[in-house]
């Protein structure tokens, strides 16, 4: 792979991380691609543009205000690139930009992007995880932007969490892997599952589970972007629609079961990523259940969906995902549940990682392999399992995709 003749604009913001920049412009053009450089007013107080005219041979856009730049250099930078990568991208410049405010070089640039759009986030650790920030991640890739980080390593203070900057050669390596994707899942049709299920005990409780819904969430984003109509068989959870999806929306078990059951034939792909609760009350309550000295439950099993769609597929779907999330032994257990279901690939996770972070590490088993990767946003690791699909589909004719059911509920 390479990013010959691709044209990138780098967008630098102020932080720390800004010095990475350097490299990284120098590592984009090394393999071949055209790099303009746009900075906000903090971002000059890190390097100075003329480190980056030097590097590119020409002066980066600092300010809209400049009488020496002709027309409207934001409107044309937009449209001359095929991709624009905001490296750093600090706390403040993604606020800003989740907020749509297009008031310097970088943010109008962005307003205006013709391309793809990635963020390679900087910070500490504690901003990183701000309830605010997080907000305006899941809004940014909601308009379709990519995540590239952030990673586990040492902070500018010295501390060691997730925050920090991913390297700018691993950064040149994920564009070059976005590009080379391309419109990969054009013409399938991709069904998820996602989310917990809940299963009611009374009017007012109910069993389920820690699962947020942001891996299937994210692999329906990731699909989309890789050219795929998606369908959405979500559980409740408190995520945007992914942006184009035809979202369902269930609470239990047997809803997501009927409406996958109804789906599954019309799909090219399924992926059941959802945390299926293996088990409900044989009775609810039609009152809410009072206080007493102690309270027995009666649970009967909920259908297995992926092994209901494993033995009643035939031609489609062409490939067919689970997961597995194990507390021990985890690669025999995935392999054995790959097996027993008739799935093509499982995606392996420890219970010891959780369920309700923003990044995760898993091992993807399929009959002959077994690939274990570190950890990373569930964004990219959507791209990972989505890669292990488009090659199983590779061995596959190409089908018409259809739309899937009736319009969902919002």
């Amino acid at each position: 792979m390479s990013l010959q003749g691709k044209r990138i604009v780098v967008g630098i913001s102020g932080g720390i991380a800004a010095f990475k920049a350097v490299e990284l412009v120098r590592e984009l053009m090394r393999r071949g691609a055209e790099v303009q450089v746009a900075m906000t007013n903090a971002a000059t107080r890190f390097v100075g543009p003329i480190t980056f005219a030097g590097l590119t041979g020409k002066p980066p856009v600092t300010d809209l205000w400049a009488e020496d730049y002709a027309g409207e250099v934001h409107v044309e930078l937009g449209e001359w690139a095929d991709a624009i990568v905001v490296a750093p991208a600090t706390m403040n410049l993604m606020a800003r930009a989740a907020s749509g405010l297009a008031d310097d070089a970088v943010l109008a640039t962005l307003a205006c992007a013709r391309g793809d759009i990635f963020f390679a986030p900087a910070m500490h650790h504690r901003m990183w995880a701000h309830e605010a920030t997080q907000a305006n991640v899941a809004r940014l890739i909601e308009r379709g932007a990519v995540m590239l980080g952030p990673v586990t390593g040492t902070l500018a203070n010295g501390e060691i969490g997730l925050g920090r900057m991913m390297e700018p050669e691993d950064i040149a390596d994920e564009l070059e892997t976005q590009f080379a994707r391309g419109d990969d899942l054009a013409g399938r049709h991709v069904l998820i599952t996602a989310g917990p299920t809940h299963e009611d005990l009374d009017p007012v409780r109910f069993l389920g589970n820690r699962s947020t819904g942001k891996m299937g969430y994210a692999i329906a984003s990731q699909a989309l972007r890789r050219g795929a109509s998606v369908t959405l068989v979500s559980g409740p959870v408190n995520l945007p629609d992914p942006r184009g999806a035809d979202v369902v929306c269930v609470r239990a078990a047997r809803e997501m079961h009927e409406a996958v059951m109804q789906r599954f034939e019309e799909a090219d792909v399924v992926i059941m990523a959802a945390a299926v609760a293996d088990y409900r009350p044989e009775q609810r309550a039609p009152r809410k259940i009072k206080k007493g000295n102690g309270l027995q439950l009666e649970l009967v099993r909920n259908p297995d969906i992926l092994a209901d769609v494993g033995a009643k597929r035939g031609h489609r779907p062409a490939v067919l995902v689970g997961f597995a999330l194990e507390t021990e032994n985890l690669e025999q257990a995935a392999r054995h549940k790959l097996e027993r279901k008739g799935a093509d690939l499982i995606v392996a996770n420890a219970a010891s990682d959780g369920l309700a972070g923003d990044t995760n590490r898993a091992t993807l088993v399929e009959a002959s392999s077994a690939t274990s990767l570190p950890e990373m946003s569930k964004h990219a690791l959507a791209n990972q399992i989505l890669d292990r699909v488009s090659a199983l589909l590779q061995r596959q004719p190409r089908r018409t995709a259809t739309k899937a059911g009736p319009d969902a509920p919002n």
